[in-house]
């Protein structure tokens, strides 16, 4: 039995399994909600009526904390949180919002898009899907209506004309191949746009097996320091629909990525594509939580202890970096590593409950334990094997979320201790590092939280060491020649630098081939210059090919009056929809609003610049002229990051980058 999807629908569960063909089975399942309260005897009047209503019985809770008695409640979570107010939450609430399909699989053992004898932490696993390719060639911001669509199955079908006729045509489609998953470009935008249509021509939709349909609202968020947008979802229940444009898991790592953090999250594959890595660790910690007994707190309610300033300040200083001298530097090898902050939580036996009580083997270690087992795995095998290579990129983004999670105030299983010991010990790694490095005569260059970029011989030796001495596993890259670019007070830039790989390759950070907000004009541009200098296996080879590089500059110059419009799009994640100053972003809001386009904090939007100095602006589908100097800047600015590529060599014996007085910093 392979678990294709699941929901929680008329007071049970049902699984959708495939075999030969999809069934679905449905489990009746009512659990309970668990409530310690702090004093029994003041709410003995709430207990009698819980008791008679809701058959609630007394039970002991399992918490990573310990036990604690209480009562099992079969009721819903309007309940708990009425329980919750009426208490004046002298209570602690557990298992109100887990999701019910996660947890009845949980208990049971199971887990979506794999059987019941499948390890949901092994690497290899298969499927059977029978998948069809729907794309809307139409545009969802601006049109209510599908003209024009493509069907991928065995053959690609193209359906053109009336939307009644275009409509009833690709449902018939849909019924008759009846595809287990559909790939489809900003499904999300379009699936309430189709299905009004539907409702229009009386037609019935067929992308839910059996009719029904779950309902996500669209809502902006803070995530890291910006503003996010989630669009609302319409998930058919018994079919997968993966919305292939606005899937982070599915950008990343492809099928193979979805279906893995569905296996390791026990969420339906419907949602492990729209949710974003730090919701999939959460919601495996969820899982691994419910499958051990343990409890998962509604609300929590474990205070930051109370500190002394100045140990407070000494904790909370973040990762360490150290800033590299702007200059190119031959023969440097970067020593990376492996999944270093879930590798502190585990090596370091560091959870919540463990800040107190270090004798103890904490939750998150033992949970997250065996999925970085996996990631070191797909690492491993993702350079034999590329079919790996989606798995291990969501597995990465997960494990490097869990440790922002452990900060985040309402976490389930988090704690601001626990995170500032992760920064802490991460310091202390990258620090022991570079003592190690200098101690065996390589010159330091560079250093950011996890890696350490050096020069010298040999390197092998050092990563031996290194490992050895921090109990962590490493990588080595060894660049031929690596580019640090400075920042505008002619410092080094921490995180902007590009290099020549041993096997030929260019690694980018930071500069314009590498920004999501590059016109694509001066990201080929830059791409271009990049493919040439790819070539150089030296400094001396760079200056050989300095004058062709160039070249592609004022190539790139000349032609730009003649370049499309729509090349010249920015594209831009608004965080608001008022602004206080004249801005372009401010602009490109106004002139969406304009063309009668919704826009919601988070969006990303594109826009081509009219007038600059004008703030002006036009959405790039409607854009049929563009600022020339103000491009014509942005072609310079994409010149001078390749161009100090070709300035004065910076090597051991002129730019020794030692730290015995460092320029390091926290972040």
């Amino acid at each position: 039995m392979w678990i294709l999807d699941s929901a929680y629908r008329n007071g049970g569960v049902d699984l959708w399994t495939k075999d030969r063909t999809v069934t679905r089975i449905h489990h009746d399942y009512v659990p309970p909600f668990y409530i310690h309260f702090h004093d029994p005897h003041s709410h003995h009047e709430m207990i009698d009526v819980l008791e008679e209503r809701y058959r609630s019985e007394e039970c002991t809770i399992k918490t990573i904390f310990g036990e604690f008695p209480g009562y099992s409640v079969y009721a819903g979570r309007d309940v708990a949180e009425a329980i919750e107010k009426q208490a004046n939450f002298d209570a602690d609430l557990y298992n109100v919002d887990v999701r019910r399909d996660q947890r009845f699989m949980a208990e049971q053992g199971i887990a979506p898009c794999s059987t019941e004898n499948d390890s949901r932490f092994s690497p290899e696993f298969t499927h059977e899907l029978n998948i069809a390719e729907v794309k809307v060639l139409d545009d969802p911001a601006l049109s209510a209506f599908c003209s024009d669509i493509e069907i991928i199955h065995d053959e690609t079908t193209l359906l053109t004309g009336q939307t009644k006729d275009v409509l009833a045509d690709l449902f018939f489609i849909i019924a008759s191949i009846d595809p287990d998953l559909i790939l489809m470009p900003d499904a999300d935008r379009w699936m309430p746009k189709i299905r009004k249509q539907a409702l229009k021509y009386d037609l019935d939709m067929p992308f839910s097996r059996n009719g029904k349909y779950r309902q996500m609202d669209s809502r902006s968020y803070w995530s890291y320091g910006r503003m996010e947008h989630k669009e609302s979802a319409l998930i058919p229940d018994g079919r997968i629909l993966i919305d292939t444009e606005q899937s982070f898991v599915y950008q990343e790592g492809g099928l193979e990525g979805v279906l893995m953090a569905a296996r390791i999250s026990g969420l339906s594959p419907n949602l492990s594509s729209r949710f974003t890595p730090g919701t999939l660790i959460s919601s495996y910690e969820v899982y691994e939580a419910v499958k051990r007994g343990i409890a998962v707190p509604f609300r929590k309610s474990d205070p930051e202890l109370v500190r002394h300033v100045a140990t407070l300040q000494a904790a909370d200083r973040g990762g360490m970096m150290f800033q590299p001298s702007p200059g190119i530097y031959e023969n440097v090898d970067e020593l990376d590593f492996t999944s270093m902050y879930p590798s502190i939580i585990v090596q370091s036996n560091l959870s919540p409950e463990t800040i107190e009580h270090t004798g103890r083997r904490g939750f998150l270690p033992v949970a997250l334990e065996p999925l970085l087992d996996l990631r070191i795995t797909t690492k491993r095998l993702k350079k034999i094997d590329p079919k790996f290579a989606g798995i291990d990129s969501i597995l990465k983004w997960m494990l490097v979320t869990c440790f922002g999670y452990t900060g985040y105030k309402n976490a389930k299983f988090g704690r601001i201790e626990v995170h500032e010991g992760i920064t802490g010990r991460s310091r202390d790694i990258l620090l022991k590092t570079k003592d190690i490095a200098e101690e065996m005569n390589f010159c330091v260059l560079h250093g950011i939280v996890d890696c350490l970029w050096v020069q010298g011989a040999p390197i092998a030796a050092l990563k031996e060491r290194v490992e050895h001495e921090t109990r962590l596993l490493s990588e080595i890259e060894h660049f031929d020649w690596i580019v640090f670019e400075p920042m505008n007070d002619g410092t080094g830039a921490y995180n902007r630098y590009f290099g020549r790989l041993s096997d030929g390759s260019i690694k980018v950070r930071g500069i314009a081939a590498r920004r999501h907000d590059t016109p694509e004009y001066v990201r080929d541009m830059q791409g271009r210059m990049l493919k040439v200098i790819a070539g150089a296996k030296s400094i001396a080879e760079l200056e050989q090919i300095q004058e062709e590089v160039k070249n592609i500059f004022r190539d790139s110059v000349k032609a730009l009056p003649a370049a499309p419009s729509k090349s010249m799009a920015i594209s831009r994640r608004i965080s608001r929809l008022t602004y206080a100053h004249r801005c372009l972003e401010g602009a490109a809001v106004q002139a969406y609003q304009k063309q009668g386009v919704e826009v919601a904090p988070g969006m990303k939007i594109r826009y081509v610049v009219t007038d600059a100095r004008r703030y002006q602006v036009r959405p790039e589908w409607v854009a049929d002229s563009f600022d020339i100097p103000f491009y014509t800047a942005l072609l310079e600015k994409a010149w001078t990051e390749i161009s100090f590529a070709f300035g004065k060599e910076a090597g051991p014996e002129k730019n020794p980058g030692n730290f015995s007085h460092p320029m390091a910093m926290s972040v």
